[in-house]
Order: C-alpha cells, then sequence, then structure tokens
C-alpha cells in the first residue's frame, strides 16, 4: 500500500469539513467597502446608480430575496397613491419627472416606471418590477439575504468606519454607511386595552369579512383611510379617531396628507350615512369588553364579546386596572346619552404609520430621534448626515424629518432629488469633485433661469428645500442646481465654490403663506405687480450680497425658507406653470436681474449694437459677447420677447438704464428690493 495514500485522504477529509463549514457560515470573513448603502429600496437603489456611474467600491444590502421588499406587503389594499402620468403633451424628459413620481433618476431615458405600468394610479405589485428592472439594466451591486443586526462605529488609523454584522455573523466594513431601510417598524400607541386592537400590517383585506361589523379605526392618514375605503360597502359602520383632524392634501399641498383617491368616507360621513370621524388623544382611551352579568349557559353558543371605546378618566381605580373588561358606569355614555362612540364595535384596527428602526444601531452609531413627526424619524443634518454620526448619511423617507409635513422629501419623486444632493456632497468631501456647476455669462443668465423654472424638476418637486444657486462673479456667473437650502452656511464647505464679493441669486419655488379658500374665486393671483401674494407653486428669486450664516438661517421669519434678502423677486403664479409670459414673467425678470447685477441685460438687434458701439465706450453686454466678437447676435430662445419692444434708442434714453416703467419701482419696492437709479455698463 502506497504509504502517502492515508495522508492523501486525511487532506480529503479536510477539505471536505472546511467546505461543509464555508457552506454553513459563506460570509466569515470581514468585507471592506469604501460605500455601503443599507436597504435595496427606491433610495438605496437611486445612490447605488450614482456611486456606480462615480465608479466608487460600493455595495448594497438587502436582507430580503428581492428589491423594494416593503411594497410586496404595503399598502395592504395594493393601490399606490403616487402619479404616474405618462401623457403630459411634452417631449421634454426633465419636465415630465414633474408628473412622474415613481421613476427614478438615471442615464438611460427609457428606465422609466411607465414600462411596467400604464395605470395613473398603479398596483403596488408594480414596484418591485420596476426596481429590479432597474438594478438589472444598470447592473447595480447589490447583495441579497443579507438581514444585518448590528451596526457599530469603530476609530481606526484610517479614520472612523462602520461595521455592520449579519445573520450569519459576518462583518461589512465601509468608510460610509449610507442608511437607505425607509420605515416599516408599525407605530404603535401603549393604552389600556391596546393587545385588543388589531394591526394594520395583519389585518384581513377581504372586504368580506367585515361584513355588518362596526369597525373603529385607530387613524387618519392615507393608511388609515385606505383602509376604511376598502370595507364601506361591507362594513354596518365605520368610525375614525385620532388626535387630530383630517388634513387633505390639496389643501396642505403635502403629498403625505390624505389623498383624494383614498377620501370616499369623507362623503358618508359628511351625507350621515353612517360614518364619521372623531378626535382624541390615543393615550386617554381604552379599548375594553363590558362585563356581562349573565355569561354562557348549559348548550347556548357563547357570541363574540364587543369591544367598547372608553376615557382613562372614566376609570374606577385607573392604577390597579390591567384588565380589559369595565363596567357599565365605566362606559361615557353612562356619564352622556349623546356621547358619539357609546355604541359597541367588532373589531379596532390600528393604522398610525410606521417609524424608523433604531434597534440595529449600538449607542456608537445611533442617530438621535428627530424633533418632529413624534420622534419616529432620525435626526439629520440639512445635509443629510445623521447628527452626532459622521460619515453615516440617512436617504429616502427615514430622512423626511428635514422637510416632514412641508415638502416631498418622504416619497420618490422628492428623495430621488435629495440622494443626489447627498452623492454630490459625498464626492466633494471624499473625493474633492466640486459641486456640477455651469458657467454662464450674463447675458445667458435669464434665459437659464427660464429654462430651469419651466422644467426643472427637482425644485418643483422638493419646493422651499432644494434650490439653485447663482453665483456672481462680474461679467459671469456659475449657476449650480439644486442645492439643500437649509446648508447654505456651509455651502463652501460642502460644493467646494465660494462666494464672491458680488453676491449670490438663490431660485426657489414656494407657495404662498397665507391661508386661503383653496376653491374659491380669489384663490389665485394673475397680477404681475402683485406676484408677491401669489398662493400656489411659483419661482422667488432671492438676492443676497453676502452669503447668509447660521445666525441668519436661525433668525429667519416663521415659515421662511431662507433669510431675509437684499432684493426678492416673486415670479407671478401661472395656471399653466409655464412661466413664460413676455410681460408677465420675463420683463420683470430682466429688470430684477439688472438691478442685481447693476448691468443692462436687454436683447438687442444687430442694427442697436452697431449703434451703441459707435456712441458709447461700452455697450451693454449683449451686444459685448455677440456682435463685437463678430459672433452675431447671441443665440438666445426667449429674443422673441423683444421684437415689439427692443429697448430705446440711445438718443431716447441714456445707455445706463433699461427702460421706464412707472409701474416697476413701485412693484421693487413692494417686493422688498431698493431700486437703483441707474445701471452701470463698465463692468
Amino acid at each position: 500500500m502506497d504509504s502517502s495514500l492515508p495522508c492523501f485522504t486525511l487532506f480529503i477529509l479536510i477539505g471536505c469539513v472546511q467546505t461543509s463549514l464555508s457552506n454553513l457560515h459563506p460570509h466569515n470573513d470581514t468585507r471592506r467597502y469604501e460605500y455601503c448603502v443599507l436597504g435595496a429600496g427606491p433610495a438605496g437603489l437611486q445612490m447605488g446608480y450614482f456611486l456606480n456611474k462615480a465608479k466608487r467600491d460600493y455595495i448594497i444590502l438587502e436582507r430580503n430575496s428581492g428589491p423594494g421588499s416593503f411594497f410586496d406587503t404595503y399598502p395592504r389594499h395594493r393601490k399606490l397613491i403616487s402619479i404616474n402620468k405618462i401623457h403630459t403633451g411634452r417631449q421634454n424628459r426633465e419636465f415630465n419627472l414633474r408628473h412622474d413620481w415613481n421613476s427614478l433618476l438615471s442615464d438611460k431615458p427609457d428606465l422609466l416606471f411607465k414600462k411596467v405600468s400604464s395605470e395613473f394610479y398603479p398596483p403596488a405589485d408594480a414596484f418591485p418590477a420596476y426596481l429590479s428592472l432597474f438594478v438589472k439594466e444598470l447592473r447595480l451591486r447589490v447583495q441579497y439575504g443579507v438581514d444585518v443586526g448590528r451596526i457599530r462605529a469603530v476609530l481606526s488609523a484610517t479614520g472612523r468606519r462602520y461595521i455592520l454584522t449579519d445573520q450569519h455573523g459576518a462583518d461589512y466594513t465601509c468608510s460610509v454607511l449610507l442608511v437607505a431601510t425607509g420605515l416599516w417598524v408599525p407605530q404603535k400607541v401603549e393604552f389600556v386595552g391596546s393587545d385588543l386592537v388589531e394591526g394594520y400590517e395583519s389585518i384581513s383585506v377581504n372586504p368580506d369579512d367585515y361584513k355588518n361589523q362596526a369597525v373603529l379605526i385607530l387613524g387618519k392618514g392615507n393608511s388609515a383611510f385606505e383602509t376604511a375605503q376598502s370595507i364601506l360597502g361591507s362594513a354596518s359602520r365605520v368610525h375614525m379617531l385620532s388626535s387630530s383632524p383630517v388634513r387633505l392634501a390639496w389643501q396642505t399641498h403635502y403629498v403625505g396628507d390624505l389623498r383624494a383617491v383614498n377620501n370616499e368616507l369623507l362623503d358618508t360621513y359628511q351625507l350621515k350615512s353612517l360614518d364619521g370621524l372623531v378626535e382624541a388623544r390615543l393615550e386617554k382611551i381604552v379599548i375594553a369588553h363590558r362585563q356581562e352579568q349573565n355569561r354562557k349557559g348549559a348548550g347556548r353558543k357563547e357570541k363574540k364579546r364587543k369591544l367598547y371605546l372608553t376615557l382613562n378618566k372614566f376609570l374606577k381605580n385607573q392604577e390597579e386596572k390591567n384588565s380589559s373588561d369595565v363596567t357599565g358606569e365605566e362606559l361615557p355614555g353612562f356619564h352622556n346619552d349623546n356621547f358619539s362612540m357609546r355604541k359597541p364595535y367588532d373589531r379596532v384596527i390600528r393604522c398610525l404609520g410606521f417609524r424608523f428602526n433604531f434597534s440595529v444601531f449600538d449607542s456608537s452609531a445611533c442617530p438621535p430621534n428627530s424633533d418632529n413627526a413624534k420622534g419616529r424619524l432620525p435626526g439629520v443634518t440639512a445635509w443629510y448626515e445623521g447628527m452626532n454620526t459622521p460619515g453615516l448619511f440617512v436617504l429616502g423617507t427615514a430622512a423626511h424629518s428635514r422637510d416632514y409635513r412641508s415638502s416631498a422629501g418622504g416619497f420618490v419623486h422628492g428623495f430621488r432629488y435629495t440622494v443626489r444632493a447627498v452623492h454630490r456632497v459625498l464626492e466633494q468631501r471624499y473625493h474633492s469633485n466640486k459641486w456640477p456647476s455651469t458657467r454662464l455669462s450674463l447675458t445667458q443668465l435669464q434665459s437659464w433661469i427660464l429654462k430651469r423654472v419651466g422644467e426643472a424638476s427637482g425644485p418643483y418637486q422638493m419646493f422651499e428645500v432644494l434650490g439653485d444657486i447663482i453665483l456672481l462673479r462680474g461679467s459671469h456667473c456659475e449657476y449650480l442646481e439644486e442645492f439643500p437650502l437649509q446648508a447654505l452656511p456651509q455651502f463652501s464647505s460642502l460644493s467646494g465654490h465660494e462666494v464672491s464679493r458680488h453676491g449670490l441669486i438663490i431660485v426657489i419655488m414656494q407657495y404662498g403663506k397665507k391661508k386661503i379658500d383653496y376653491l374659491g374665486r380669489s384663490r389665485a393671483e394673475t397680477d404681475w405687480t402683485k406676484a408677491w401674494k401669489s398662493n400656489f407653486l411659483h419661482p422667488v428669486l432671492y438676492y443676497y450680497d453676502m452669503l447668509p450664516t447660521e445666525e441668519d438661517m436661525k433668525l429667519r421669519p416663521r415659515g421662511w425658507p431662507l433669510p431675509r434678502p437684499t432684493a426678492v423677486h416673486h415670479m407671478v403664479e401661472d395656471f399653466l406653470t409655464e412661466w413664460d409670459g413676455p410681460v408677465s414673467h420675463i420683463q420683470p425678470l430682466r429688470r430684477f436681474l439688472e438691478h442685481c447685477v447693476q448691468t443692462d441685460l436687454r436683447a438687442f438687434y444687430a442694427e442697436s449694437c452697431f449703434r451703441f458701439s459707435l456712441t458709447h465706450r461700452m455697450p451693454p453686454l449683449f451686444c459685448q459677447h455677440g456682435y463685437l466678437k463678430q459672433q452675431g447676435v447671441a443665440q438666445d430662445s426667449h429674443l422673441w420677447q423683444d421684437i415689439h419692444d427692443p429697448g430705446s434708442m440711445p438718443s431716447e434714453i441714456g445707455a445706463g438704464t433699461s427702460g421706464y416703467d412707472p409701474t416697476f419701482p413701485n412693484y421693487l419696492s413692494q417686493a422688498g428690493a431698493t431700486v437703483s437709479s441707474g445701471l452701470n455698463l463698465d463692468l
């Protein structure tokens, strides 16, 4: 027998054992990456696209077997409320994204949600299908089946790092952690009898299971109304209870408030068809059975016990109360025979939304609870970095604390842009790549602004949160798109750009601040001289002669997105959301810009430029940048506005002014701008 055979056999056995152990614990080594993205939902995949495009070292970790697993279950009644408007009458892709609330951003023009659904309110199953297509076509690096149960931060020689430990005990370590896990932990409120309440996450979605039943729903958000709407035709009555009245999205302009597609119960309530809404703090209610005097007799079948709503203040021996049974004297109807909810219910359903999962973070890596949203969200900076957790950024719905109940940052059509903003911050901080900018001559600025307010989807969706920054540099400017407005004091460090002595202009979209009758006759403003009274979404330009400070941001007027500027200009709201009217939009904008840059920005025909060059030492910039450089008149898609009024000739008005309009000085004064007596052409 060959003496080497036993050794060979032993070697084979050891190899088999090692292979078996490796199969049991396939991730027993530490994986190191520059960026870890936690969660393969829409926010995680959106960041994955930007990291992939920038050729960064990253991995997306997902605990389930496919992307967007939240939408495999929610919404429970399987209809999304995000608009999928395919037909806009326009071919402009950027404009169309204003009305496409489901697609993610990419460089593939056809990689849009409409590839999987054409319905205006699509089925929920379409969203995981779209995300799978997004991963496949862009070849994103996603690792499924990784359930991270612990996240901790450590300090090393190379700086702060984050270590993620999965269900197999394997570690993933990275310099930058991007948390995109969304909100999926059901929000609960503890009260006496809360154990008798069913959760939105586990209720039956079959309307037949609610036939002739009286149902009480806790909550008045979209999940609550979605549930109510599905059982209206089956239940005997549906009551809804929460601490606050219903907030309608079309009144608040906040898409997270009640949407019209879910609000049929408002009709049945107001038209007195047995359904209704009630306000009460959930911490003060009690859900209980009523104690019965006669129990089940011999041979009799016991009926399902009814549920009663009462209040803490009616309970006897409250400190000892741990039973879900109450006596008749402990019910509100005993004290007030007109109590609105005195009749019993067959079931009570909790529909209070979701909260962020803080449990996976240890103390070294856990961002604090936000001050708003009842602490359901993590607290983040204006550039979406966790407070007290440098290098940990929160993306998507979980980062909504920055614009909670105001803008669209908690929804796909909003956070696809905030994710892009975070990526630009990362590129500047870790790779010294400045925030992308476009260099423009001042003669191009007006046209560029008109283009942006007419089609840009980022500031349109993230109104009052993301804005375009125009850095004035004398005869030219730099145009930066979609910068987080609340991070303005840190502008230089986050963007890599400096503000010059010429100041800056910020272009944002915003609603009016006055409460109005949103369906009343006087709801809209059409007079451009009163543009500052506009109520609906419209562009606003803020001019600052220096960058606002942290103190300026803290002291800004209540409800204002920015501090008081040196000058401000509202472009009057437009029914078509097309700000291209020569008189109402373009001329007031030009004159505001002229006031800010102290330069004549009118467009001229070649003949006028020729005359200016013969009679003036410094012709207008329009002529300098075009005609006098033998380039003809500069290309400008809005030049047609000046066909009927190309500007006064030198014999009629000094070259240092831009035409007289008695209305305009008054308008500037109302808007808070200082009116200049003349403009300097000697730049």
